[in-house]
Parts: C-alpha cells; structure tokens; sequence
C-alpha cells in the first residue's frame, strides 16, 4: 500500500475509530425537558450532554409503537464545539417520526466541523444511552440527513444494532467524490473573479478554501460574489462584465444559480475545515486533469485555471472517513428530490454503485421525488418512507419504487403536504454532473477486508 505518512502527520491526524463507542452512565441520564411546538402529540422530551460532550434531544411519545429512528443531521456545522440548541431544532423539524408513534433521538455531535466517523459515534453512543435510559427498542432505525446521510450511511457499516436505514438528500458519494464540484467551483469562481483572495491580499492555494488564519465571513464572502457576478441583483440591474462571469460559472460548474453562494460557503470555509483541522494542512483534492467546458472561451479558462493534485495520504484518510463501502445488511430506504440543488440526485447514482460493489444492492430502494429544494421535503413522503421501511423490515417485502409512492395518499390524508413520487425516475450517473476524476484517488465501494485493515491502522482517518 506505500508509505502511509510521517510519524509527525500521524499523531496530529487520528483515526475517528480509536475510541469505543461509550455507554451511557447515570450522570449522562437524560433530563425531562419541553417538547418543540412542533410535537403536536401527547409526548415527553429530555435533553442531556453525553459524555463525549454531545448535546442531544430525545421524544418518546405517549402512544409509542416500540421503535427508535436515530437522526444524523447534516451540515457539518462549524461550531466549535457542540450546540445545545441543535438537536432540540431537529427534533422540532422531524416532528413527523414522533407524529407517526417513533421513539426520536438526535445527537448535535460532540464539535462542529468534519467528521463523519465522529458523527456516526457520537450517534451510535446516543443509541446505547436511550437504550441504557429507555430499555430497548422493538426495531431501531438510522435516519440521515443530507451530510447525515454519508453519517447514517457509515452508522450502519460500522455499528450493529439498527433494523433500517432511511437516508433522505443524501451526500451519499463521499467525501472524495462528494465535493468535487465544489472544488471546480473554487478554481472556477477565482480564475473569474479574482477576488477571493484579492491580488492584494495573501495567496495561498485555493484547496485550502481559505487561509487558515483569514477573517473572511460569510457576509464578505457575499460581498465579494455580488461584486463580481451580481447575483443578487435583477439581472438588468449587472453589468455586462458581471452577467457573463455569472453565466460562465454556472455553466462550467453546472451549479444552479439559486444555490452559488451556498457552495462556494462550503468550498470556502468547510474545505478549510477539512484542510487544516481535519488533515493537518494536507490537500485531499485534485483536479489536475479536468478539462472543464462551457464557458465563452474554454480555452483560455483551462490555460489560466489552477490545477493541483491531491496528497495520497489526504485523499487516503478523507476517503477512508466518509466514503460508503456499501456493506450495509439491513434494508435501506433512500428518498431524494430529483431538482435537489445541494446534494445532487445523482449521489444516489454513486452510492447505488457502492451497494453493488458491495453486493448489498439487493437490500437498497431508491425512491425519488419532483421537488426542488434539498433542506425539506413533504410531510407525507416522510411519513410514507419511514413506514414503509418499517413494514419492509417487520415483514422481509421489500417495496418498490411504486409501492412507496402508492402508499403516500394514505398518509397526505393526515398531513396534506403532497406526494410527488416518480417511480419511473432513474438518475444518470454521477459523472454526468460531476467532471470525474480518473485514477485511484476514489474509492467507490472499498471492500470489506480492506476496510477491516485500515480501521485498524494507527493514524488513519479524519481527526475526531
């Protein structure tokens, strides 16, 4: 496998896996708090502080079916440490799972910032506490959302324990294949705009997204993408100069225009995160060989663009952090909305070859959506999905794509917010949308013993 890195990397950078998942003790005993008005059912709620120092918030509702659905948020937030306001807004945004008779426990993770094993530990270590303060769950689930989806993807590789895994607008390609078009959208906006650093300032390659020490916000980072593609403004109100750098970015990215700045938020201050926090200063990302196109001069933009390659040992660790093997053995439920801005649809595309690759594509149904936004999704999805899950796992029939959608009109009788299943919807694949990255920096669907060797190698991983 090569030379993995220096001793010196090593004892900064350590594997998400060196610590045992921890059992609740009774300090940790969660403490009876309000319900958020969004639980609209006779229930009781607690929050608590585990003892890895993650805030969390569990409902049990009154008339309850036995059952846990454990949430994985999304984000990462990059809070310094964890937010005690977190979990308690989850619970209030999935109050459909308490409507519909689920126990609900969410973790805020012990920090903000990456870390995918962290966050699947941290919730694996709220599941044994809600068990070790509420005894056992008939079934327990795993639900993730959009970044939480990669988390609930790797709660279920790694941890026994769960029935059932639910992952709706999931990040479900990784971290190494995961944020490639934000990584375009860093060179891409910079060769344009040229502000971001500003010629004037300190220059530093821009895989780090942004100097370690920089004082840039994200208002500023605003300011700037308004001064050099005005998109905030009508467009008769920008100027030529500012109409076609807009119209070139999007083009060659592929990024919809109403979720620019968002990404390159991300590809800002998320990748400094991942750099210089999480990898010890290493580049995980390359774009070394892509020829992007689109643009009013591709030609020029590929000459002038920066180019960088990625340190293997970063890739390495990213990859082994986040990226799905596909060996998941329960039933897995996806739900996604096809125009979904922030997670691409097509990541179903990727994590459905991990499954094959994995041989585990048979315990995997996808189901996808005509919505357009990636934070929420319609109540009655909601509740159709994880009930179908749940009939999948009780039962052994698996659903289809037009089962789950049939379904849905029971339950829009109760909570009237639609069904827009497309059971005939099939995602292209992931390097349709994605300029690929050829070569061995991704891996797909690591396989099992590979797996199995690097989690036991010193110094592997994202830092927890």
């Amino acid at each position: 496998m090569g030379r993995w890195r220096s001793a010196a990397v090593g004892a900064v950078v350590m594997t998400a896996l060196s610590t045992a998942a921890v059992p609740a003790s009774a300090s940790e005993r969660p403490a009876v708090a309000a319900c958020p008005v969004q639980i609209t059912v006779a229930a009781k709620c607690y929050t608590g502080k585990g003892s890895n120092g993650a805030y969390y918030a569990i409902a049990v509702p009154e008339k309850w079916n036995g059952s846990l659905v454990m949430h994985a948020h999304g984000g990462p937030d990059l809070t310094a440490t964890s937010d005690p306001e977190r979990s308690v807004d989850d619970l209030g945004r999935w109050a459909v799972m308490v409507r519909e008779g689920y126990a609900w426990a969410g973790s805020a993770y012990r920090r903000g910032g990456y870390g995918t094993r962290m966050a699947a530990e941290d919730t694996e270590n709220l599941r044994k506490l809600f068990v070790s303060a509420f005894g056992r769950p008939r079934t327990t689930f795993v639900h993730g959302q959009s970044w939480g989806g990669n988390v609930a993807a790797k709660v279920a590789e790694i941890y026994g324990g769960y029935d059932g895994v639910l992952l709706t607008n999931g990040v479900l390609a990784g971290g190494s294949r995961g944020y490639d078009y934000r990584v375009d959208l860093r060179v891409v906006y910079q060769y344009y705009c040229a502000n971001h650093p500003r010629p004037t300032e300190p220059q530093y390659p821009l895989w780090m997204g942004l100097r370690k020490d920089s004082t840039l916000t994200s208002a500023g980072l605003r300011a700037r993408l308004q001064e050099c593609t005005g998109f905030a403004s009508p467009p008769r109100e920008r100027t030529a100069v500012q109409q076609r750098n807009l119209s070139d970015i999007l083009a060659v990215t592929r990024i919809p225009e109403r979720a620019l700045e968002s990404h390159l938020r991300f590809a800002t201050f998320t990748f400094r995160d991942i750099v210089h926090n999480r990898l010890g200063g290493r580049n995980p990302f390359d774009n070394r060989t892509i020829r992007y196109t689109g643009s009013h001069d591709d030609a020029a933009l590929n000459a002038g663009v920066e180019r960088f390659s990625a340190n293997p040992s970063a890739a390495r660790d990213l990859s082994f952090d986040s990226d799905p093997t596909g060996a998941v053995s329960v039933p897995t439920l996806t739900l996604h909305a096809i125009d979904d801005p922030t997670a691409f649809v097509q990541h179903e595309s990727a994590y459905r070859a991990s499954r094959q690759g994995a041989g585990t594509a048979g315990k995997l149904v996808q189901t996808f959506t005509r919505e357009s936004e990636h934070s929420g999704l319609s109540n009655s999805e909601y509740a159709t999905a994880i009930s179908e899950l749940a009939q999948w796992v009780r039962t052994g029939r698996k659903p289809t794509a037009v089962s789950v959608a049939n379904a849905c009109a029971l339950f829009d009788a109760t909570y009237r917010t639609g069904c827009f299943f497309d059971p005939a919807y099939v995602p292209a694949d992931y390097a349709s949308r994605v300029y690929p990255r050829p070569g061995g920096k991704h891996w797909p669907a690591l396989s099992a013993a590979r797996e199995w060797v690097l989690r036991f190698l010193p110094g592997v991983g994202i830092a927890p």
